[in-house]
């Protein structure tokens, strides 16, 4: 008569559903906080860029003034464009990254399980 194991059974369903369940969560909460760090910086630098261009359109006395802040916004829509390129690049890069490692995590837990199986069908 076979003995029914429970702590082999418990082990290898943490193995083959749980860990991996744990590992992906912990890789999607580590992601998310990366894109909304960058969310985050990026707002604030954008905030910080259009404050401090009403500040010194606010400033502005003279037509002379006022002809030097237009011509400056050339620079300011150009840093702006630079700036989003940027943002945008690091959000690709950060979606790269999750999909190679969630892909790595898929990969591994397809092997732990095709081993668990593998071991299960063999006799005692």
């Amino acid at each position: 008569m076979n003995t029914f194991n429970t702590n082999e059974m418990n082990q290898q369903f943490d193995n083959v559903f749980m860990a991996p369940a744990r590992a992906y969560a912990a890789l999607t909460i580590d992601y998310a906080e990366k894109i909304l760090n960058a969310q985050m910086e990026a707002s604030q630098a954008y905030t910080d860029a259009g404050i401090q261009q009403l500040r010194q359109l606010s400033s502005v006395k003279d037509p002379q003034e006022l002809r030097r802040y237009m011509e400056g916004q050339q620079q300011v829509v150009k840093q702006m464009a630079e700036r989003a390129k940027g943002d945008a690049d690091k959000v690709v890069s950060l979606q790269q990254d999750y999909f190679q490692k969630s892909q790595k995590l898929t990969q591994e837990s397809v092997k732990q399980a095709q081993t668990a199986a593998s071991t299960m069908r063999q006799p005692a």
